[in-house]
Order: structure tokens, then sequence, then C-alpha cells
């Protein structure tokens, strides 16, 4: 029986897919035409593994501090498989996120294949995936290392790309000759012309304790590092999910780097094999809004839309609004992308170009930069519907069972009305219950919580009014979720 211990690396901000994806809700979270994320449609897959010689472990997955609430609520609509969440103290790219995988993998059990993905990649061919990965699984039991690599099927100037050499009668896996960076067009058009380039999908498959002992042979500090954070690391459990924190102060000296810089790469240069299987699954790592267009369903017209869109005499367009109806007239390959505070409108072809404009709204600093309107929170989520000069309104949606903070304010006074559920209200010594068009003033500086004790959502409009109104005027006395 081989031991499989699946790893989804949690941690990238997709701010190439503004505005839709922000560093407060990447893109690894968005569900686009499918009912899942990106992120749950990685988990799903990567535990659907049909073979009778493979066993998983609880999988592993590495995000952050400022997503771990997210995970845990998309989580909870895979209620079927187990997690560990390893929460990196601050972002130092694959290769820690990998180690901490790798030695939490060791802890549990005596030396599982890691089959490690990314939360934000779609694939719409699932059988073929699967398949690819059993292969790569069998592999890897064997002491190899694996990774998954795409046919290009156009000149692609954003991936890496793997060089590989003849493949093997036995398994079919070819073997790695080289890795090349984002090569430049005439490059990239050169390897699609000799065909022994593919994609690198950024999907590996080995040993945890192959990868340390690689880890150890080309960067030995990283891994003293990660091994003393992983030491000392705390864990609390919340919802019978556990999060893992390693030590911050021991993470914090590493020095940021890819698994492919850190190990991959190095590797055919010092005579260590690299597998490569071919992974034709209709791939896409939806890196940009282009490569959103070709991923998703495309009309007659070749036109692509998500939500309330009506297009009139369109061709090749990309059209997704959350908010309203968007209506497109005579327009050739445009992206519009309307959410409720910022609307993008871009050539298809000049779509890359946004993360330029991010560097000047963060200049300017814009809110609109990092956090959707509608804001998610452990509890629940509230939606900004608008805000003035001494006034700020929100839409407030608190889960069944979940309370904010008992907390106050030194600079706001607050009104609630409940329009849906029934709120259970705290406010100095005093607790009440409010129903559906009741309401309650809370006083500048007074202590107080807002709980739902039912079994329904709760939801309330509030409205703040006071000399400063922003969310750093929030004193927390108690808090469960630990903030």
């Amino acid at each position: 029986m081989i031991r499989v211990t699946p790893v989804v690396l949690c941690g990238g901000s997709g701010t190439r897919l503004w505005p839709l994806s922000r560093s407060g809700f990447p893109k690894q979270f968005l569900v686009f035409s499918d009912k899942e994320s990106l992120f749950q449609q990685s988990l799903n897959r990567i535990n659907a593994l049909d073979d009778p010689q493979i066993s998983a472990t609880e999988t592993i997955i590495i995000t952050n501090e400022q997503h771990r609430f997210l995970v845990l609520d998309q989580l909870r609509d895979t209620a079927h498989i187990k997690a560990n969440c390893i929460l990196e103290p601050e972002a130092k790219n694959t290769a820690p996120a990998l180690t901490l995988a790798a030695l939490k993998a060791l802890e549990s059990d005596q030396d599982s294949v890691l089959v490690v993905v990314p939360a934000d990649q779609a694939i719409k061919n699932s059988t073929a995936f699967q398949a690819t990965i059993q292969q790569a699984v069998h592999l890897a039991s064997k002491n190899e290392i694996v990774i998954l690599g795409v046919p290009p099927n156009r000149i692609e100037t954003g991936y890496g790309y793997i060089r590989y050499g003849a493949a093997t009668e036995q398994d079919g896996a070819y073997s790695v000759l080289d890795f090349v960076e984002k090569p430049n067009h005439a490059k990239a058009s050169e390897y699609i012309m000799q065909g022994d380039y593919a994609w690198n999908a950024g999907i590996f498959v080995l040993k945890a304790s192959l990868w340390l002992s690689l880890l150890k042979r080309f960067d030995g500090e990283m891994l003293a590092h990660v091994e003393s954070a992983w030491s000392e690391k705390t864990i609390d459990l919340f919802n019978q999910t556990p999060f893992i924190r390693p030590h911050a102060e021991h993470f914090s000296a590493i020095n940021a780097n890819s698994v492919d810089y850190a190990v991959l790469e190095r590797c055919p240069a010092s005579g260590i094999k690299i597998s490569m299987l071919t992974l034709d699954a209709e791939w896409s790592d939806l890196g940009s809004w282009e490569s959103v267009w070709r991923f998703e369903e495309k009309d007659a017209e070749g036109n692509a839309k998500v939500g309330e869109a009506w297009l009139e005499n369109c061709t090749e367009c990309l059209v997704q609004t959350s908010n309203r109806m968007v209506v497109a007239l005579g327009v050739k390959q445009l992206v519009i992308i309307d959410t409720p505070d910022a609307l993008l409108v871009s050539s298809r072809d000049e779509s890359h170009q946004v993360k330029s404009i991010l560097e000047k709204l963060r200049i300017r600093q814009r809110s609109e930069l990092d956090s959707p309107r509608k804001v998610h929170r452990p509890w629940g989520w509230y939606d900004g519907i608008e805000s003035g000069d001494r006034f700020k309104v929100k839409h407030i949606h608190v889960k069944p069972g979940a309370s904010l903070s008992l907390q106050k304010h030194q600079h706001r006074s607050e009104h609630w009305v409940v329009v849906k559920g029934t709120a259970t209200v705290t406010c100095d010594e005093d607790t009440f219950t409010l129903e559906a068009n009741q309401s309650t003033y809370i006083p500048q500086g007074t202590l107080h919580r807002l709980a739902n004790n039912s079994n329904e959502a709760l939801e309330i409009i509030e409205v703040q009014s006071g000399s400063y109104l922003e969310e750093d005027d929030i004193e927390r006395v108690d808090d469960q979720y630990g903030r």
C-alpha cells in the first residue's frame, strides 16, 4: 500500500485578476463558472484518487493567518476532507512551504508520497488529472521525483518551460533535461516548433524524505531555519481543524525561494533524475484575464460571461459581474469585470497590464487595491454599502451559532437594525434579543457584542457615526477566534 499525503499550496495573492481577486480575497477562493472555488476544486481533485494500491492521509493545506478563516469556511463545504492547516508567519515562496508539509507528513507517517498542487489552478478533465497523478504516485513511491508538464498549444510567455528527453518504454515518463524560465515571444515560438518542451504546471510528486534530503544538499541553511521554526510550532484546534503555526522569528530568517529555484532546477546538472509525466487535462493557471477567457465556455460569437450580462453584437469578449446587469453593445475582444466598488474595462491583449495599474493604486493608497467591498470574517461577512463624512453603512451577515467579539469603539457609535433572524445583543451589563424590524443603539465607548444563537442566518444593517470609522478602532476584550 502506497501512503499519499495531499498538499495544497494556498498562499497566493492572485493580483493579476484584480478587481475580482484581491489580497484580502485572492483568486483561489473565487468561484468562476463552476459551483466550487478553485481551492475547493483542488481539494476534491487531489482527494479523489481511485487506486486500491493508494491510501491517502489527511490533507495538508499551507496558507497564512490572513486567509485561515476563508480556508476554514470553504473546508466546511468539503466536509468529507480532513485537513491540517499550516499557517506561514509570512510569505516565503513555495520551497519553505513544501518543507513544512514534508516535516508534518513525517510526523504522521513513516514516509508518505507528497502530491503537491497549487490551490489556484483550473482543470476541466479531472479524470485525466487523477489518472496522471496515480501514475506519478507509483513512480514516486520508488524514490523518484515526478513533475507534470502540460503540452503547449500556443505561444505563451507567461509560463516556465520544461525541456525533456525521450520517454522510457517501461512507464512512459520523460526525463527532464532542463528548466527554462518565462521566455520571450521568439524563444517561446522556437520551443513550440521543437516539440520537446512542456509548460511547467507547478505540480510535483515525491516522498517527504526525498525532498528534505535534496533541500539539505542544495540549501541546508533554509532547511535548518524551517526545522527550527517547526520544532517550536504552536497548535490550536478550531472547529476540529488544527491550525499549526511555525515559530515566526525562526521563519523570518528564511530566504524566500521557490521549489524550482531551490532544488528542482539544480537536479539535472547534478545528475539527479527527474521524471516528467504529460498532463493532458485542459489545464490553466488562470494567471490573467486573457487566460480566464480562454478557459471559460463561450457562446457562438466567442463571448464568455459570468453573471447578469447582456451582450449584443459583441465578439470574443469576457464579461463577469457579481453585482448588477452589465450591457455591452458592438464591442470586440474586451474584458469587462464589474464588482461593487471597482470596474475594469480593458482590451483582452492589454489585460495583463493590470498589475502595473495596481502599483499606481498602491501609491495613491486606494482601499480598492486590497479589500473588496464585501469583507469576509470568521463569523460571516459585512458589505460596506455606503460611506461619507462622519457616517458609514454596512450590511452584516452573521452565521448560525457565530458571534462577533466583545468590543468597544473610542470614536464611533452604532445603530443596528435587524432585517432577518434573531440577534442576541450585549450592551455593557445588559443582554437582550432583537427580532426582524427591531433596532438598538450602541453609544460610543460602550462594551458590546452581536451574536447569532439561532439556527438561521442573522442579517442587520449597521449605521456608524463618529469622527473616525476605520476598522482599527476596535478594542477587543474577548474573541473566540483569537484575533
